[in-house]
């Protein structure tokens, strides 16, 4: 298991979901935790579960659309508990439900943007120079696997998450010697509240759609990030993660009659 003793972590998007499961699992691993959202009382809940576990956590409500805001909470994060030594950047919002790209409205293309790119890259401006006061530290930001290959009517998401992936590898060029690594993960089908809602029929068609057939759950992905946050993957910095039961491996073979 890995070990994050003594480590401070911040995770954005905490309240639900694969944030929520990440703080859990990097609390569980020994680092104090600082969790961020817009939803505080589903926040609190998150950090109250964290603090009953054992753990140490912080809530600090942020929207991380405001530069403000996101300095705030890494400042709030320092001054609570020391320093800064991983993130987890996983807040995400905006956009469009499937629609062709010509009729995607301009004011919900630039909202995805605002949220996931500009968003993750706020974060990132302000926890490097805070890890960086510290001697390094390990910063893994959420993608998506449509953010390595197009979904045909998910314009706004798809060219956010693709640039996640851009800005991930910018900054991990810039700090490796530094002693700042940092990577990203790209989840396919999850089994998040958005999925549960959708209903069965759409929880089983994102299942055959994995070569595994099933969908993955919030904690193999928090399993996933904890690893690259902690000393086994020290020599891992500007990788793609995928955790996708094997969807971005090719093309699954095709069934065969027996003769």
């Amino acid at each position: 298991m890995t070990r994050l003793d003594g480590k401070v972590a911040i995770v954005t998007g905490a309240s639900r979901g694969i944030g929520a499961a990440t703080a859990r699992a990097l609390a569980a691993a020994g680092a104090s935790v600082a969790l961020a959202a817009r939803d505080v009382d589903a926040l609190e809940r998150v950090a109250g579960e964290v603090r009953a576990a054992g753990g140490r956590a912080l809530a600090v409500p942020t929207d991380i659309r405001q530069p403000a805001a996101v300095e705030e909470l890494v400042g709030r994060t320092v001054a609570e508990f020391g320093g800064l030594d991983i993130a987890f950047n996983n807040a995400a919002g905006g956009g469009h439900p499937p629609t062709p790209l010509t009729d995607v409205a301009v004011e919900d293309f630039d909202s995805a943007l605002a949220i996931n790119l500009r968003g993750t890259f706020l974060c990132v401006k302000y926890e490097i120079p805070a890890m960086l006061d510290g001697g390094g530290g390990a910063i893994v930001n959420m993608a998506s696997t449509a953010g390595l290959e197009a979904v045909g009517g998910l314009a706004a998401y798809v060219s956010s998450k693709h640039g996640i992936v851009g800005l991930t590898k910018v900054a991990a060029l810039e700090y490796a010697a530094r002693g700042v690594r940092v990577n990203v993960v790209a989840p396919g089908p999850i089994l998040t509240e958005q999925l549960v809602r959708a209903g069965e029929v759409a929880r089983q068609g994102a299942a055959q759609a994995v070569p595994m057939r099933r969908v993955g759950e919030p904690e193999e992905v928090a399993a996933t990030v904890a690893w690259l946050c902690g000393d086994a993957a020290s020599f891992i910095t500007g990788a793609v993660v995928p955790i996708d039961g094997g969807k971005m491996a090719g093309m699954a073979p095709f069934a065969r009659k027996a003769p």
